[in-house]
Formats: structure tokens, sequence, C-alpha cells
């Protein structure tokens, strides 16, 4: 447990930022999942976005957006051949 106040806020803020984090990544994921396993392009593009979203905020690195994007996309073209 932290004594100086500072210290005590570094510890609120990061307990906040956790949860930010935990909650874009949990949705990161979900709609990851759905984008690989349905035909719909809607769900696609929904996923693009939340890891260019994740990426840009810094939640996830540039490579490792690139890389699940990639990902979804050979994912949904299997799909529809």
């Amino acid at each position: 447990m932290p004594n100086l106040n500072a210290s005590k806020k570094d510890l609120r803020k990061t307990k906040k930022r956790t949860a930010s984090n935990s909650a874009a990544l949990h949705k990161l994921r979900t709609l990851m999942k759905k984008a690989k396993t349905t035909k719909d392009s809607k769900d696609v593009i929904a996923a693009v976005s939340v890891i260019d979203k994740a990426a840009k905020k810094g939640i996830i690195k540039k490579n490792a957006a690139s890389r699940y994007k990639s990902r979804i996309a050979s994912a949904a073209n299997a799909k529809k051949a």
C-alpha cells in the first residue's frame, strides 16, 4: 500500500487504466472471434476498426494489429471461396 499522496494517485490511475485496457482487449478478442467465424463483412469491418483503435491507443502493438487484421482477412477470404 502506498504511503505518499502521489503514489496513491498513481495507484488509482493505474487501476483505471488497467480496467480500461482490459475492457478494450476483451472487446477486441470477442470481435476477432466473431469476424473469423462469420461470413458477414460488417463483422470484419467492425473488428478491423477496433483493432486499429487499440493500436492507436497503444493497447496492442502496431505489428500485432497488422497480424490480427491479416488473419481476419485471410479467414474472411477463405469463407467466401
